[in-house]
């Protein structure tokens, strides 16, 4: 199994003075990528733009593991673009920032998730939800605006960013443990915001992984009653200590039957296939059930499910750039970071990495440590 929850920063990193540059010409840069669904990780050598007048440039120190990772690199949702170096879950420092560049400086912490673009003029946009722009550049697997350029993810060592999409990571949080929070930790935090989630909320969390424990961490801050629902009985003492009121083991039914109509909120954070109707029936009436997991097949949910509970069945994705400031700012004021694994930046501790994600062989995220790589 995997090694016990861990936030110690990475001490190396404490030591790191990052100096400014000025780049003019394209940034040689260093990542992992594959080339096709069945094709191994292998390094890959590529540019990053010159900075734009808004654009930040980082040198990377840690990117965090996500399962949608799996997902893209396999091409399980049929979308994926190759080569692909993955990785939304971005952490470093800032070395060089164009002359509109207001909000960071040479030095600063930064984080980086899953968009770098938008056309920040639609209703999305203007709404502070550029994750639903039509025109949405997401950080890998993806083009820019123009349609034509790809983005390359954060396992590698530089990125180039508009300025819009940079967040500033609070400096009391180790940069590795934050890496996550950039997509793990808005994904569980908007819907819970979105929904008012508070002291008089009893709220269920379905999956203790890397998404779910940052759920229950984000519930407890805000001070609801958190129950943890998880197919494994071994994860009872670690849902306690992040704070959970109760837990219950998915496969016993006789648990469901006795939790049945106890929910005010649920959020379901699995990407595996599993019963949803079963856990619909968990939500008192009226109560919402949110799905921020991303299994491969459609659920089924049978009707009479929605007739008799008047469930509202909704979903969210990651969120806008204000709210993962104002997730970020949250995080720095109660201390709240990821439970993390750290790896080396390997073809091979990566394919370790994710063959123990699917098996949910880890607490509760890996990071990779690109700090350390292409030495």
């Amino acid at each position: 199994m995997g090694s016990s929850p861990s936030n110690t920063a990475n001490t190396t990193e404490e030591k790191v003075v990052s100096n400014g540059v000025n780049h003019t010409a394209p940034i040689a840069t260093k990542g992992l990528a594959v080339d096709s669904a069945s094709s191994p990780f292998k390094v890959f050598d590529f540019e990053r733009r010159v900075p734009k007048p808004d654009d930040v440039f980082i040198r990377i120190h840690y990117c965090g593991i996500c399962h949608s990772d799996i997902h893209q690199v396999k091409n399980e949702w049929h979308t994926s673009k190759y080569p692909m170096v993955p990785g939304h879950e971005i952490t470093g420092v800032v070395e060089q920032v164009g002359s509109n560049v207001r909000k960071f400086r040479i030095g600063d912490h930064v984080g980086v998730g899953c968009m770098v673009d938008s056309c920040l003029h639609c209703n999305s946009c203007k709404k502070n939800f550029e994750q639903h722009c039509p025109d949405i550049a997401f950080t890998y697997s993806s083009t820019e605006l123009d349609k034509v350029t790809p983005t390359y993810g954060g396992y590698s060592n530089f990125i180039t960013v508009k300025e819009h999409f940079v967040c500033k990571v609070p400096k009391n949080l180790p940069l590795d443990a934050a890496a996550p929070l950039l997509c793990a930790g808005i994904t569980t935090y908007s819907p819970l915001r979105q929904h008012n989630v508070g002291k008089n909320t009893r709220m269920g969390v379905i999956g203790l992984g890397g998404l779910g424990h940052m759920a229950v961490k984000f519930g407890v801050a805000m001070g609801a009653h958190v129950t943890v629902i998880s197919t494994s009985e071994s994860k009872r003492d670690d849902a306690t200590k992040l704070g959970a009121k109760a837990f219950l083991v998915s496969k016993d039914a006789e648990q469901l039957k006795g939790a049945e109509n106890s929910f005010d909120f649920i959020i379901d954070t699995v990407s595996a296939q599993h019963d949803v109707a079963a856990m619909i029936n968990l939500l008192a009436f009226q109560g919402v059930y949110c799905m921020v997991g991303a299994p491969p097949k459609p659920a089924e949910i049978p009707s009479f499910v929605l007739l008799f509970k008047r469930p509202i069945i909704t979903g969210s994705l990651i969120g806008g750039m204000k709210e993962t400031q104002e997730m970020l700012d949250f995080c720095g004021k109660h201390e709240i970071t990821c439970e993390i694994e750290k790896i080396e930046a390997t073809p091979e501790q990566i394919n370790v990495a994710y063959d123990r994600t699917l098996k949910s062989d880890v607490k509760y995220r890996f990071v990779i440590d690109i700090l350390n790589a292409f030495k």
